[in-house]
Order: structure tokens, then sequence, then C-alpha cells
């Protein structure tokens, strides 16, 4: 028992790697459906290149959608519009009016000019009900958008009626016969019996969008959405055959039918098991490619959780809304990706983690070929844009390539496939737009990543770099000397990287604070003594020595206090590695030659630099520092110093971790030697004027 737990302690982290992947193939079959998927691939206008197909069942010939929508126009096209009477109403109304004539033919009326003759009153009557009885239509939009000999369906008393809309009036209708009645009669009220029977008139035929809605709601529903069968044997296509739009709708039904048939126990675990494959065979090739080409990534635990966390939401948002509507798939910046992987590692990975991601959703889209095609050339595109990320309006630039790309691709798919732009295409052209501008969140979500596993991104580093910051411009108003010198070291490390490697914006960063503990006690330093007066003066070496020494655990706790990266504060660390306060112990070994010396006292914590950035950051700050002090510079002063304070330091064992060579170190003497030489060389002394 204790020698299997000794075993598993001792394979721990292959075990806990591979379970990280194990979970990762379980997560991602758990997004995809457990329908059976249709193996064929075809597309409008093109030949049939898989063997003859036969109908393996029954099937209906399903209409397309086109179709469907023209039978729906034409439904509501020809729809019939229903009214109704009321009866009982028009006989109140009708007695309402009635009365009001009553009132104005009374002889004992004040007003002797509305005082109307009971002929005038029986005629002005006659022609109410006329209008009531052939009725007076609601103005309804239903009917003003429609042509003039329209028919509709009258409900009158539970009875249908069928009549042409020019047999009804309208209110204008109304009035003009009104008028016309009036005109060949001289009646002398005949002006103030149109306005009163003007005031009387109502819309009788009133508009019943409720059993309208019902009679369309009726008839749509018994549209066909099939136009025929295929029986099962029957031959479909044949190879080499051209898909033409009929071929095609019916290969389309029978890839519907296929996909919709409910799947058996049996065959619900081979499609499982058939999932579990291509995700796992997805997944090693990942872990082959990380072995090949970053051996760095595959052995740290926190980036292969990074990796696998953004193709599994990828993955996880897109089957989200392929379940919801597969229309809208081209809605999701799958452009993220590439941009987060490539500014937290490297190029080339981002290409790769982005080709598996597109090809396990490949799995789950609809015209797969199509939709990996459009993903990886926009994946590529974004890829370049973002090769070398300075600015962050990049970002902008990155999401206008992207949407230029997609749209591109997408004409040039279908001039192939259909030899014209469809008139929908403007929703497709705003998912592109909308897809490409949620790429932008590119940036809010580094930010979170950076937090969630404490990474570092070039964004970052150039924002920490800039002198302007609150830290920065605390040095530079407390250590002027000391900003001056991270500034010159800064400058050169920056420049030794780029020539032997590396990433020259973290060794410029963190060359920009290694000395940020100075802060405290400016004027122990002595670049930043300007007076003339030193403090150590007054100090014993031991006391002077701790001083310098604790320059760079207040150093980390200044960094710590205001969030810097701890990757720059392994520069802090560093930069000093195990070696010694050599001033000090020299002084205090050659005033007590006597006496036992205290070795700890005088020895930086370390440890000694572990990276190619830290090692050159050591060398670089030494050098620097020497070269000031030197008197009347030269090449040859400049040269020796070079070499001895580097010879020493690799003598001190100063480099054993840092993955740093031989070769390297030559390189970086040149560099140093040159630039220190234009920078210290002796000048001209100008006469006195």
């Amino acid at each position: 028992m204790i020698e299997k737990i000794l075993k598993i302690r001792n394979h721990y982290a292959t075990i806990y790697k591979f379970s990280l992947f194990a979970v990762s193939i379980i997560l991602l079959v758990a997004l995809f459906p457990r329908e059976s998927t249709f193996k064929y691939d075809f597309r409008k206008g093109k030949y049939w290149m898989h063997n003859d197909l036969v109908a393996p069942f029954d099937f209906a010939i399903l209409k397309s959608e086109e179709e469907l929508i023209e039978e729906k126009n034409n439904i509501s096209n020809e729809l019939k519009l229903y009214f109704k009477i009321d009866k009982e109403f028009n006989a109140e109304k009708r007695k309402e009016f009635s009365e009001t004539l009553d009132k104005y033919t009374n002889a004992n009326l004040a007003n002797q000019k509305e005082i109307i003759t009971k002929k005038e009153a029986k005629f002005a009557l006659q022609i109410f009900d006329t209008l009531i009885q052939k009725g007076i239509i609601e103005s309804v939009p239903q009917i003003e958008n429609n042509q003039s000999d329209i028919n509709i369906v009258i409900i009158n008393n539970n009875e249908a009626e069928e009549k042409e809309i020019n047999d009804i009036y309208t209110v204008s209708t109304a009035d003009k016969y009104i008028r016309d009645k009036f005109e060949n009669q001289d009646f002398l009220q005949k002006n103030f019996l149109t306005k009163l029977i003007e005031n009387a008139i109502f819309q009788s035929v009133k508009f019943d969008e409720i059993l309208t809605q019902k009679e369309q709601q009726d008839l749509l529903s018994n549209i066909s959405t099939s136009k025929g069968m295929v029986e099962n044997g029957q031959r479909i296509i044949s190879k080499g055959e051209l898909i033409t739009n009929e071929k095609f709708q019916i290969l389309q039904s029978l890839k519907k039918e296929f996909e919709s048939q409910l799947v058996t126990e049996s065959k619900y675990y081979k499609i499982i098991l058939g999932q579990v494959i291509l995700i796992s065979i997805s997944i090693i090739v990942l872990i082959l490619f990380l072995n090949a080409f970053r051996k760095d990534i595959l052995a740290d635990n926190k980036k292969i959780v990074f990796l696998l966390l953004v193709i599994f939401v990828m993955v996880f948002v897109t089957s989200l809304i392929i379940k919801t509507d597969a229309n809208y798939i081209y809605l999701i910046p799958l452009c993220i990706v590439p941009v987060i992987i490539r500014v937290f590692f490297d190029t080339r990975l981002a290409l790769f983690v982005h080709l598996v991601t597109i090809i396990m959703i490949g799995f789950l889209a609809p015209n797969s070929f199509e939709f990996v095609f459009i993903q990886m050339i926009a994946g590529i595109i974004t890829i370049i844009s973002v090769v070398n990320l300075e600015k962050r309006a990049q970002f902008f630039q990155t999401s206008y390539l992207i949407f230029i790309t997609y749209s591109l691709i997408y004409i040039g798919l279908s001039l192939i496939q259909e030899g014209k732009i469809e008139q929908d295409s403007v929703k497709v052209f705003a998912m592109f737009a909308a897809s490409s501008m949620l790429t932008l969140f590119s940036y809010p979500l580094i930010f979170v990543f950076e937090k969630l596993f404490g990474y570092v991104t070039d964004v970052s580093l150039m924002e920490l770099s800039n002198t302007n910051s609150k830290l920065l411009r605390e040095m530079a108003t407390k250590t002027p000397g000391t900003f001056q010198h991270s500034m010159q070291v800064a400058n050169l490390v920056e420049e030794v990287i780029f020539e032997i490697g590396g990433n020259a914006l973290l060794a410029r960063a963190g060359a920009m604070y290694h000395d940020i503990g100075k802060i405290e006690n400016p004027m122990y330093f002595v670049e930043n003594q300007t007076t003339g007066i030193n403090p150590h003066d007054e100090l014993s070496y031991d006391e002077s020595a701790e001083i310098i020494l604790s320059h760079v655990t207040k150093g980390i706790k200044i960094a710590r206090k205001y969030r810097i990266p701890e990757q720059l504060i392994d520069f802090i660390r560093t930069h000093h590695g195990t070696r010694k306060t050599e001033y000090f112990f020299q002084k205090y070994k050659s005033d007590f030659p006597d006496e036992l010396i205290n070795e700890e006292s005088y020895t930086y914590r370390g440890p000694v630099p572990f990276s190619k950035e830290t090692a050159v950051l050591m060398m670089v700050d030494s050098v620097e520092a020497a070269a000031r002090s030197i008197k009347m510079p030269d090449d040859q002063k400049i040269s020796l110093i070079v070499d001895s304070i580097i010879d020493g330091q690799i003598k001190s064992n100063q480099f054993i971790n840092s993955n740093i060579t031989f070769r390297d170190i030559e390189k970086i003497k040149k560099i140093l030697k040159k630039n220190l030489v234009n920078i210290y060389h002796a000048r001209i002394e100008y006469p006195s004027l």
C-alpha cells in the first residue's frame, strides 16, 4: 500500500496533467449533440463527388425556405378580411337620429333658422337609412393598403356574406352621397340637414381583427411543408451529377430526416464513442505540438489549464448559439482565441490553438467546410495583425481586418455557389460586423486572464514601462540619479536582448523597476548624492552594507504595494544574485585585517538569475554603474571593466540557473563595450570664450 502511495506521489505531476486533459475531453464531449450526423457534404451548383446515393428509407421532400415564404405571402395577399355589423347598435343610432329630426321640426323652437319641415326630415331620414343599410366601412390599414376591388366578408347576425369593397360606403363616399342627394333639392335648410346627417353617420361595418387573424392562422397552418416523397431504395443522385436546386432540396430533406430520427440506445453510445475519439485526437494533436515546440508550456500545468479553458469556453459558447439558432453562428467572435493566445504566448501557438478550436467546432457547425475555411483565414489575418502588439489601437485595426476578411470570403463563396449575392446577405454582413466588434472584448479579457493566472502581457509591459506611471514618477522625483541609471540600463538591456533573443519588452520593464527599493533611502546611494555629503561616513561598514543590501527587499515590498507583476519583481529579486557589497566588504577587510568577518552581513540574499532576461540585467546593471565611475573613460578602460565584471559574475556562479550560453555572453560583452564607449567617450574640452 505504501509503495503504491509513493508511486502515485512520484508520478503526481504526470497524473495531474493526464487528468486535466481527460476532464477537458469529457467536458467538450458533453457539449456535443447526440443526434446522428449526415456524413455527406454537398453544395448547390457543385458536382456530387460521392458514390451513387440511394434513399435508405421513405422521406418527404421538404419545400425550400423561399417556397414557404412565397406561399405565406400569397396567403397574406389573398386573405379575405372579416367585418361585422351590429344591427341593434344601428337601430339605436337610427332612433337617436330620428329623435333629433323630430326636435328640429318642432315649431316652438326659439331659433327659427333651425326649424325644418316634416318633408325635409323625412328626406334626411331616408338618406340616413340608405347609408346604414348599405353600410359605412371602418377605415383600417388592411384595406387602405389593398386595391379597391378586393372582396371582404361581412358577418351579420352570424351569417357571412362576401361583398366587394366598392359596394360599401367609406366616410368620404358617404359624405359625397349626402351632398349629391341634397344638391338637386330646393330645401331651405339643406345645408343644415347636410351637417346634421354628417354628424350622425358612423362606421357601421367594423373590422373583426380576431376573426381575420384566426382565418389567416388556419390557412398558414394548412400549408404543406413537403412537395412529394422519395421511396426507400430510390436513387437520389449519381456520382458526378450536378447538384441542381431540385436535387439540393431533396438532399437537404434527407439530411434533416436522417438527423431527426430517434437514436437507439446502442447507437447513442456509438455516437458518444465517436465524439470521444474525435475530440481526443484533437487534444492529442495539441499535446504533440506542445511537446515538439513548447515543452515549457506542457511542463506548466497553469498554462495548460489556460489553453484548455480558452478552447472550452469558445466551444461552449458556439454550442449554445447553435442549439438556439444555427443561423447566428457567424456572430460568435472566434478570432478572440488567436488574439488572446498570441498576447500571452506566440504566433505559432496562437495559430495552432485556433485551428484545434475551429476543427472541434466544425463538428457542430452546419456547412462545416465553409465554416472552418472562413474561420481559418480570418484567424491567420488576426494573428498577422497582432504579431507586434504595441498599441491598443491595433485591436481596432484587427477588428476591421476581420470584418473585411469575413466579407470577402463570403462574397467569394456566394459567387461560386449561387453565382450572385443573395438578398438576405445584409443580415450576414451585420453578423460579421458584430463578430468583429465583439473581438474588441479580447482587451478586457486579457486583463481578466492576467489577474486569474498571474501572467503579464506585452500590453501591460508597455504600460508599466511608461515613465509617467505613478511609481516611476516617484522614483524620478526622489532618486533622480537612480532613475537615470535605470533608464540607461533599460536601454542597454533592451538592445542586448534584441540581439541574443528573448523578451525585450519584459527585460526593459524589469530594468526600469530593478532599483525601485532605493526610494526609501536615496541619499545612501552614490548616484543620488549631489550635495557632496556621504551619510555612510557616519556609519559602520556593517550598517552601511545592511542599508545597501536592504534596497532589494524594500524594492520587492514597494513593487507588491503598487501591484507590480511577479515577473518584474523577479528582476528586483535577482539583479544582485548572491554577490557581495564589495566596497564595504573590502573596506572592512582592509581596516580590520585581524578580525573575523561575517560574510553573510555583506552578501545579497539572492536568488541568482534564472532566465536570460534577468541574467542580462545583472551584467548590464553592474557594468553600467562601474562605467560611470571611470575617470577619463576610453575604449581600453571600458573593455577591461566589462570583461572583469562579467567574468567575475561567471566565476561566482551567478548564471548557473540561466538559459544563457558562453556565445551569448561574448555577444553581450561586445554590445556593452560598443554602447558604453559611445555613451561615456571622452569629449573635446572646448576653450573658454
